[in-house]
């Protein structure tokens, strides 16, 4: 023991030698043992076993002692820097290419060191060390040639002979699976209980160090052949975070981007679906300044249908609900200025305002024109909210400026050059006409906006259009939300945490099932009866594809009229926007059925021609879809017909003042129809002080008709009423009796004088503008055309000394 090595040795010896020498006598004892025992004897297992354990601990030990000497001697040919980089107390050598030489390409290391945990490739001073959990190995073609793939790197292993390539290619395999169990193989190496092929879908941690957008981040969970895949996870050193789908080592799936601002915990917060590594699809994004917008992408940027809306705290709040084209509002859309108490309805192109728009502010003034540049230009049309109408040129900032004719509500005109003088006050120039007679109200109060101007099949566009894509790509489940969208809670609260890379999204399979079992339990409900049933049912499921479709389709019409938008003068372009979405809706469900029946190998429906889809539309989806928007729209007739049911109202006021025989007197009611026989007089009353008894179940039915919003149901509700006065007079004259019409409609302006129907105007209008064309001309026209004439002569000036004198009269019945 003369020198430090002799020591090492000798001190080596003395540490392994007793348990070596254990192991191997425990070993023939039991071997030993195993001949003495006999054939039958149950514990000979036990023998036998206990014997192939040592046997194997005793491979082990002899494996792990030549690894560890393989290794001290691989520390002494290093230089200390590789040393000080390399050596660490439990990693072990497994092959080196200075005893089976390879060529390792494109790197052209000169040497290459397989250790238990990682690869080494030496390429003159510099050294690269690859993880073997994020190891992949590929056969080569050859017979001497294996191929390596990592997250950065990919190379090929060629061997002088396939003895070699056979040694290398199985000693990394095996390295791999080791390294990814965690644990050193028993009794040796490839000895394994698992199988000795590593998986190809593995969970891994590595940081990202080329060039490019994953430069300096970590990414963890999913990955395969080197690739991130699956599930996982991506953070940057300056804060950035991505939570979400991989694929092919992209972002793609839905995933949640956290992106950090200069801003002290100020962050922008990106929950979409992703498509080879940009936005492309649905998404909800909420931005540092407090901005929110819910909609679609494409390659990172706003495009096709969204909703973009400022905190209401913002210093210039605003809302724009429309149509994007590469990060720009282009398109059919709406802008809300709440501080400029203004609202835009029209086209946009790269973020202007430009082509055909209409302008609504909260005094109730409202005009429409064209736009350029954000700028109006060439003539248009202003309304003021007493009904004036100018026509003409004029600015953005409603200065008359230029040729117009201004058309007042009494009928005078004035047209000729209008300016703003030094004073600010309006110069004009022009003729004033005093002699005109009033203007129609079809020209001035109810002049509608837009129409013809926006097409009514081109407006929404981008909120068909995906479920359209949704339906040709056969309605695959992994596209339903990027396509179709998804429901999430804003979690601006949760910014300063982790947690906010959770998204509290509800995935539509958790409460509408599969779209398997949605398409199969379309196919059972296909009967007219169960189809209504069906549809229904979708339609008030906000998650279901049809509900989702009607619950956007319900948010476009509540940004365009409501609020500021509660114009009169917009009534015809919400009404015809109805009845396209009923129409798109039908269309929607005919796609659904396609797929359905296409899926089941059935032969597709015949294409349906033009009557058979309206008579679908307007008599099944219509009535289903109306109640979604019958707030706004009725509004919107109420300010419409205001005027008309003002002096409805008045004359029902006028005519309530009459008992019942006064007022059959009154309307010219034969004598011999009054149902006095159906009146109960107490003790001292007359027939003439009795009031609202007569025809007073006619009178209990048309009050229904404000009960529903479907414009059937309250046609039917006519045609009750019309069956329940015809009932009375048949009572009455105890035989069956038809009405003419000479006899009916008195009768009919009775029981709506004592039904008191607010705002009947608005309700007969809408009806009709929503009733079924098939109706046109049949009965329902016929009672709907009788109760307009009712509601027009009830208009009439009732004057006041003709009421009364009907009221003093002392006629006795």
């Amino acid at each position: 023991m003369s020198s430090e090595g002799s020591v090492g040795t000798a001190l080596g010896q003395a540490l392994r030698q007793p348990l070596t020498h254990h192991v191997q006598q425990y070993v023939l004892l039991l071997l030993r043992l195993g001949d003495t025992v006999g054939e039958r004897d149950p514990t000979r297992e036990l023998v036998v076993h206990a014997a192939t354990l040592f046997g194997n601990l005793q491979s082990f030990m002899r494996q792990a002692l030549d690894q560890a000497l393989a290794t001290q001697a691989l520390w002494h040919t290093l230089s200390s820097r590789l040393r000080d980089v390399l050596c660490t107390p439990a990693r072990r050598l497994l092959q080196d290419s200075q005893d089976s030489p390879v060529t390792v390409t494109p790197l052209r290391a000169e040497r290459a060191l397989l250790f238990d945990d990682a690869l080494v490739l030496l390429q003159g001073n510099n050294v690269h060390t690859f993880d073997l959990k994020l190891m992949w190995v590929e056969p080569g073609q050859d017979g001497c040639t294996f191929h390596l793939l990592t997250p950065e790197e990919a190379f090929s292993f060629c061997s002088k002979d396939p003895e070699g390539q056979v040694a290398w290619q199985w000693k990394v395999t095996q390295a791999v699976c080791q390294a990814l169990r965690g644990k050193k193989d028993f009794p040796v190496l490839g000895a394994g209980p698992e199988p000795s092929e590593p998986p190809t879908c593995r969970c891994g941690a590595y940081t990202f160090y080329a060039e490019g957008r994953f430069c300096q981040a970590t990414y963890e969970g999913e990955w395969y052949w080197g690739r991130p895949h699956g599930k996982g996870t991506l953070k940057w050193p300056d804060g950035q975070n991505h939570v979400g789908d991989f694929c092919q080592g992209l972002e793609h799936g839905f995933g949640i981007r956290l992106v950090p601002q200069a801003s002290e915990d100020k962050f922008d917060c990106y929950k979409c679906h992703w498509r080879e590594g940009s936005m492309c699809g649905y998404g909800i994004c909420e931005y540092s300044t407090n901005e929110v917008y819910k909609g679609y992408f494409q390659e990172g940027l706003r495009h096709g249908f969204g909703v973009l809306e400022s905190a209401p705290q913002a210093p210039q709040p605003c809302k724009y609900t429309g149509h994007w084209e590469r990060g720009q509002r282009s398109g059919y859309g709406i802008e809300e200025d709440s501080d400029r108490g203004e609202r835009y309805i029209g086209m946009w192109q790269a973020d202007q305002r430009h082509g055909p728009g209409v302008m609504v502010t909260q005094a109730g003034v409202c005009y429409q024109g064209t736009f350029q540049a954000d700028k109006i230009v060439g003539p248009g049309i202003l309304l003021s909210d007493d009904d004036s109408l100018y026509e003409g040129t004029f600015t953005r900032g409603l200065t008359l400026l230029g040729k117009g004719k201004v058309t007042f509500p009494n009928g005078i005109t004035l047209e000729g050059s209008f300016s703003t003088g030094a004073g600010r006050g309006l110069h004009t120039q022009g003729v004033l006409d005093t002699a005109a007679l009033p203007p129609d109200p079809s020209s001035t109060c109810k002049r509608q906006l837009g129409l013809g101007a926006f097409p009514v099949e081109s407006r929404w566009q981008g909120v068909y259009g995906p479920f359209g894509d949704f339906i040709r790509a056969g309605c695959p489940g992994d596209l339903r939300e990027a396509l179709l969208g998804f429901h999430v809670q804003s979690s601006r609260e949760l910014r300063k945490s982790q947690e906010y890379l959770c998204c509290e999204r509800t995935h539509p399979e958790d409460c509408v099932g599969r779209m398997e079992d949605i398409l199969e339990e379309l196919l059972q409900h296909r009967e007219p009866e169960a189809l209504q049933q069906y549809l229904r049912k979708a339609l008030s499921n906000s998650l279901h594809p049809l509900g989702k479709l009607l619950q956007t389709l319900m948010l476009t019409f509540q940004a365009t009229y409501t609020g500021i938008g509660a114009n009169k003068h917009l009534q015809g372009l919400a009404q015809e926007e109805v009845k396209q979405h009923a129409r798109e809706l039908w269309a929607a469900y005919r796609g659904l059925l396609q797929v359905a029946l296409e899926r089941k190998g059935q032969a597709p429906e015949e294409e349906e021609d033009a009557e058979t889809r309206d008579l679908q539309v307007h008599g099944l989806v219509l009535p289903l879809v109306l109640p979604s928007f019958y707030s706004e729209l009725f509004t919107l007739y109420l300010l419409l017909h205001e005027r008309e049911d003002s002096l409805y109202s008045q004359g029902i006021a006028n005519l309530s003042l009459f008992p019942d025989t006064k007022l059959l007197e009154f309307l010219d009611v034969q004598k011999h129809l009054w149902p006095l026989k159906d009146l109960t007089l107490t003790t001292n009353q007359r027939y003439s002080l009795v009031r609202d008894k007569c025809f007073l179940s006619a009178t209990e039915c048309l009050q229904k008709m404000i009960t529903t919003v479907d414009p059937r149901e309250k046609l039917e509700v006519l045609e009750r009423t019309y069956g329940e006065i015809e009932a009375t007079v048949s009572r009455v004259l105890g035989q069956e009796h038809k009405l003419p019409m000479d006899d009916l409609l008195p009768l009919l302006i009775y029981v709506v004088s004592r039904a008191r129907i607010q705002h009947l105007g608005a309700e007969i209008h809408l009806i009709r503008d929503m009733m079924d064309p098939m109706h046109t001309g049949g009965l329902y026209d016929f009672l709907l055309t009788a109760l307009e004439s009712c509601y027009e002569h009830i208009q009439k000036d009732m004057k006041l000394h003709r009421l009364y004198g009907c009221w003093n009269s002392k006629e006795p019945w």
